[in-house]
């Protein structure tokens, strides 16, 4: 019988990566699940309480579109089998039936900034969650994790997580932004403003001095709003209406195709800053842009998703693997 991986889901840009690396594993038996919980978070999530995160709402609803979109096979929850690897993209919750797999994490992106909450996971062990993605990684519940560069492996290791677990393999998604530039948005030479869900997940922002500092950049530029798809849309398009009038709005679309068109990016807390990096853009960001630039994600022509899949066949296919092989034959080496 062919092995069984899980992989499990989560916003649109975990479940597209998860794909991304199921199609170098053409001889085992996959299987996906939207991202998931079990406890009190899973009752909460099953109320509907945190539809604002990946464990339902649109995220949900739209990892669930695609995996049927994509004849993917769903496991929900990985009830169904027995698994001898596991893939996930967030180990803010390990839910029970994983712990006792082989598991390789994958970072979805851009980390969220440590804040107050961070450090109370930290030094106080409060739940992971409660401080997003700052505390990726930390949970020590994997075998391998794989990392986007060399700047994100010395950030991963300052906060705590064990350097012999870190894999530098690039990630999907983030690896290979020059095949953006082949695209048919019909748009160019314009100022594309990436907005945030920070509202809709409980956080501050502005949103009337955010759109007011991008007009300013933007001098008499064009202006086009990419609207984030965890945002209330009504909301947010009545803003940018009312503070830059003739500012283009959209709700859907290839995000990436519009940064390569661009001739500047405006985020605030958005992984796709790192296209625009990529790809020489102007770019704005509320993080320190030299930072972003030390943790940049390599670009190896799309090839980390082939990689990460070489080291779940390692790890299913040797009783007993060895960390030193998987960084001497699978790691990127920085140069």
């Amino acid at each position: 019988m062919k092995k069984k991986i899980l992989f499990i889901c989560g916003s649109l840009n975990q479940t597209t990566m998860m794909h991304k690396i199921s199609m170098h594993l053409q001889n085992y038996d996959c299987y996906f699940t939207p991202y998931y919980a079990d406890g009190f978070l899973g009752w909460l999530a099953k109320k509907g309480v945190l539809d604002f995160t990946i464990l339902g709402g649109n995220f949900k609803k739209q990892t669930e579109e695609y995996l049927r979109d994509n004849n993917l096979t769903v496991d929900y929850k990985g009830l169904t089998n027995n698994y001898d690897l596991v893939y996930t993209c967030a180990d803010l919750i390990v839910p029970k039936n994983i712990r006792n797999k082989k598991v390789i994490l994958v970072q979805e992106g851009m980390t969220d900034p440590e804040n107050f909450a961070f450090y109370l996971v930290k030094y106080f062990n409060f739940p992971r969650w409660i401080a997003s993605t700052s505390t990726m990684g930390m949970s020590d519940m994997y075998d391998i994790f794989c990392v986007a560069s060399e700047g994100y492996k010395e950030l991963f290791i300052r906060k705590g997580v064990k350097p012999e677990k870190i894999v530098v393999t690039g990630i999907p998604n983030f690896d290979n932004a020059n095949k953006y530039l082949i695209n048919d948005f019909p748009y160019k030479n314009y100022v594309l403003v990436a907005t945030s869900d920070a509202r809709e997940t409980f956080k501050y922002e502005n949103r009337k001095k955010f759109i007011k500092e991008c007009l300013k950049i933007a001098n008499g530029r064009q202006l086009i709003f990419k609207l984030h798809p965890n945002e209330k849309y009504e909301r947010a398009a009545r803003e940018i209406n009312k503070y830059a009038p003739g500012a283009i709005i959209f709700k859907d679309g290839n995000i990436n195709h519009m940064i390569a068109n661009c001739d500047v990016l405006i985020t605030k807390y958005s992984s796709v800053v790192y296209i625009g990096l990529a790809l020489g853009k102007e770019v704005y960001s509320s993080f320190d842009i030299n930072e972003l630039k030390r943790l940049m994600p390599i670009q190896n022509n799309g090839t980390s998703a082939e990689r990460i899949a070489r080291i779940g066949i390692y790890l299913l296919e040797e009783q007993d693997y060895s960390i030193e092989e998987i960084h001497n034959n699978y790691e990127l080496k920085a140069v």
